[in-house]
């Protein structure tokens, strides 16, 4: 099957997957193994070799969780996909080949709590640097970027505001300077968006959110573009030069437009093991087979309610960038045509005290650190997600104080209303 011939409905259903060729079983089994036999002594070298392409050992590869990358690089208009066991855990995969002690990424200031953690202080016991920077100012980004700077990171709807990025006009600076740009594509799914498309070079995923859709497991992805040239500048030795573990084999050169994906199987899995199980890899290829309708869902309740929310006289303000209001309002026809998403904030009025009320006497809104399910959620980002900041690095994510993160499911809309307007009623009275 040609993935290039069939629409979104159709790739998230088949795309990647075939009847079993033993039993013929139409759903993609869930191949629980650690090792796989080889043909025979030949076999095992050429697969070790990377002359070969198989299963040696599920650390690297196996069937179900391979599935699920061919899947998601489908979706993405991707030449390959890493899958591993975070969307935390594919940002580091998706920078390890790029960075080196000493090196920097220039980042969104717009990110979720974990990231900003992530960037801020894990990424230095590597020897790496983030730089922040608003992604609505270009100049600003290219004024970031410096000699060792190797990538820059955005996402594509911003958690926990909603905020749509400028993916293509990011992508054009990128484009200038010589560097790879890296979108988190978690909150829109490619269903709303493909990062690709509009000139992203490496995109990146919580499997855990949309693309599983039920709460159940978490998971990362990688998906690569295959467009970057990473032999061109010298700043890529990892991808562009011989690789001494596997007998001066250069990635770039061998590999072409599969070189990041390769070498985040053979380097980053082998070495960094975040490894995705196959359970949790059939659970997501599950959720993924009705993405469009969900996110049609979560994109109609959305509307609906950021909408009364707006209006509602307890409420300051709605982040959702759905609402015409909105300054990123404009950007909807083109970086995410078929809807905002599903994620937005609100701010109560009453500030920080309101906003733990109105948690605490919501009924359907389940409190928790989550997004993207089919369950409607809600959480405070200035006591969980984003506490670890400042006050001014918090209004800076968009995590202000007087606001709650609302995860909009596919429940009955008016009864998602009812539930805000009574714990509203209580929480500001």
């Amino acid at each position: 099957m040609s993935d290039a011939t069939y629409g979104f409905d159709t790739l998230q259903i088949h795309a990647g997957a075939k009847p079993d060729p033993t039993t013929g079983a139409r759903n993609t089994p869930i191949y629980q193994t650690t090792a796989y036999v080889f043909r025979d002594a030949d076999h095992a070298a050429a697969l070790f070799n990377l002359q070969e392409v198989g299963f040696i050992y599920s650390r690297l590869t196996n069937p179900t969780v391979a599935v699920l990358q061919d899947r998601v690089a489908a979706l993405e208009c991707g030449a390959g996909a890493v899958a591993c066991s975070s969307g935390h855990a594919a940002q580091i995969m998706a920078l390890f080949p790029l960075m080196a002690p000493g090196k920097n990424v220039v980042v969104s200031t717009r990110l979720y709590g974990g990231t900003v953690t992530q960037m801020t202080q894990t990424i230095q016991r590597f020897g790496w640097s983030a730089k922040f920077v608003d992604m609505d100012d270009l100049d600003a980004i290219e004024a970031a970027v410096d000699d060792d700077t190797r990538a820059i990171f955005c996402e594509s709807i911003a958690n926990p505001g909603g905020y749509i990025t400028d993916i293509r006009a990011v992508a054009d600076v990128a484009d200038k300077v010589g560097l790879p740009l890296i979108v988190d594509n978690t909150t829109a799914t490619p269903y709303l968006c493909r990062p690709i498309e509009h000139g992203a070079t490496l995109v990146v995923h919580s499997l855990t959110k949309y693309l599983t859709g039920n709460g159940t497991v978490t998971g990362g992805v990688v998906v690569d573009s295959g467009k970057f040239d990473w032999a061109a500048s010298g700043k890529f030795p990892s991808l562009s030069e011989p690789e001494p573990a596997y007998h001066g084999l250069t990635f770039s050169e061998t590999f072409g437009p599969l070189a990041f994906t390769f070498h985040g199987i053979a380097i980053g899995l082998r070495d960094l093991g975040m490894t995705l199980n196959p359970q949790a890899a059939h659970y997501t290829l599950m959720g993924i087979e009705t993405l469009s309708l969900r996110m049609e869902r979560h994109v109609q309740n959305a509307r609906k309610i950021a909408t009364w929310l707006e209006q509602d006289a307890r409420v300051d303000y709605v982040t959702y960038a759905g609402l015409e209001s909105s300054k990123y309002f404009g950007r909807i026809a083109t970086v995410c045509p078929r809807g905002a998403g599903a994620l937005f904030t609100f701010a109560v009025k009453g500030g920080y005290e309101a906003c733990v009320k109105l948690i605490e006497e919501l009924k359907l809104f389940s409190h928790v650190a989550n997004l993207g399910d089919t369950r409607s959620l809600i959480i405070h980002p200035a006591s969980t997600t984003h506490r670890q900041l400042e006050e001014n690095k918090q209004r800076a994510a968009g995590a202000d104080p007087e606001v709650v993160r609302v995860s909009i499911g596919i429940e009955d809309a008016d009864d998602l209303i009812a539930d805000l307007d009574q714990a509203l009623a209580k929480a500001t009275a």
